[in-house]
């Protein structure tokens, strides 16, 4: 049995402490003073009736999230279906639909005779086809971007502006000029496994019942007496076949057999005082960008007809190197049936009336590049090593499932696994 420290009580940290568990002694750390990482419920009262809204992490689905699906079956959380649709507003033109079905995809009944709208239909088959044959043969050129596929294969601007760049940069909270530089393979692979370039035959997605925080009280009940919470740890070094945490007192430090850094790429590599040439590399090649997060009633940053509002609705603006402008409507997502219409919104605070602002957060997102990709094929160099490993969800595509995997393929070393995956 190992004494095994945990920094950070994301769901990287706190999937990783529940495993690791099951046959080992763990201590969570946590520099805030609340767990949960970007799993964000916020209790709201309004008019005398409460809401429990989500701010960080929402949704999740039935295809593409089986070690989390596995993790709230083995602690006892359900889960509730939702829909999943998605508008786009141009502030500049106007232009508004949302792609939920034919009613709200001409939302905006003008379109119906407009022909560069009916183009925008006709290129969005053509890009779903192509790149689903691509995906089957299995066959990319090297170092390929997205934005350079748009170009090869003449997909107008009209299409890349109005439905594939805002797609992907309300997914990964990036600029459409971000998305412009994803490597074309893992888009391609990401859309496909979310059912994104099907119109129809999409996965169910769901979210949970009361709030995302629900699933954290029976997650940490098995180490509920061993988390750290205002810890301030000033680094990390490894010697002696031992892992020493230090902290903001000088004579404070504690020693473990492992240590797993369970926290964003940027902030793993400040803690290790003593980081190797390849965790600096690697980790380095791994940034995150910082997004605003608003919670309000402000119904303007919806598309202005209620037909084109949609669980995600993403405002186009002529700053293409604006971080993405994307409001979550918490009604649709959630399932409210409230005289108030609760939104969530990134990095559009200014245009939101003051009045109607909830509360504020501020999250950070991994930025996804060729270099952070060849960076994720490269874990090994770093993970297990020294004693230390690596638990994020930066490590794949950057979302709760990533973050689930990551802590599953740690806890896998130490001979720890889900009660559904524990036989295979």
């Amino acid at each position: 049995m190992k004494n095994i420290a945990i920094i950070g009580s994301g769901i990287s940290g706190l999937t990783s402490a529940y495993l690791l568990s099951k046959k080992h002694n763990v201590t969570v750390f946590e520099k805030n003073d609340y767990i949960g990482g970007h799993t964000a419920t916020v209790d709201i009262e309004k008019d005398g009736i409460p809401y429990a809204i989500d701010t960080g992490f929402i949704v999740f689905n039935d295809k593409t999230y089986p070690n989390y699906l596995a993790l709230l079956d083995e602690i006892g959380i359900g889960k509730k279906a939702t829909e999943m649709s998605f508008s786009v507003h141009n502030c500049h033109t106007s232009l508004e639909y949302n792609g939920h079905n034919l009613n709200t995809l001409f939302a905006q009944r003008r379109n119906l005779l407009n022909p560069k709208f009916w183009l925008l239909v006709k290129e969005i088959l053509r890009f779903n086809k192509l790149c689903k044959g691509i995906y089957e043969a299995d066959v990319y050129q090297p170092g390929l971007t997205l934005g350079e596929f748009l170009t090869v294969h003449k997909f107008s601007d009209f299409f890349a502006e109005h439905y594939i760049l805002p797609m992907g940069a309300a997914i990964w909270s990036s600029s459409l000029e971000q998305m412009e530089e994803f490597e074309f393979r893992f888009f391609v692979q990401f859309f496909h496994h979310h059912g994104l370039l099907n119109i129809a035959d999409r996965p169910q997605w769901y979210v949970i019942p009361n709030g995302s925080s629900s699933y954290l009280a029976p997650l940490c009940e098995p180490f509920k007496n061993n988390i750290y919470l205002n810890a301030n740890i000033l680094g990390i070094t490894r010697n002696d076949n031992k892992v020493q945490i230090h902290f903001d007192n000088p004579d404070d430090k504690q020693t473990f057999d492992e240590v797993v850094i369970a926290c964003h790429s940027d902030q793993a590599l400040s803690l290790l005082s003593d980081a190797t040439e390849d965790e600096e590399a690697l980790l380095s090649d791994m940034p995150y960008s910082e997004n605003s997060v608003i919670l309000h009633t402000d119904v303007s940053l919806l598309p202005d007809r209620e037909t084109a509002w949609a669980s995600w609705n993403y405002q186009l603006s002529q700053d293409r190197s604006k971080p993405a402008s994307v409001t979550y409507n918490m009604n649709i997502l959630q399932g409210f049936y409230s005289d108030h219409t609760f939104c969530v919104t990134l990095n559009q605070k200014q245009d939101i009336d003051p009045d109607k602002i909830l509360k504020e957060y501020n999250y950070h997102h991994p930025i996804f590049s060729s270099a952070s990709i060849r960076a994720q094929q490269q874990r090994d160099l770093i993970c297990g090593k020294q004693h230390t490993h690596f638990a994020g969800a930066y490590w794949h595509s950057g979302f709760h499932e990533d973050g689930v995997r990551s802590a599953v393929e740690v806890a896998q070393r130490f001979d720890c696994f889900l009660d559904a995956f524990a036989s295979k």
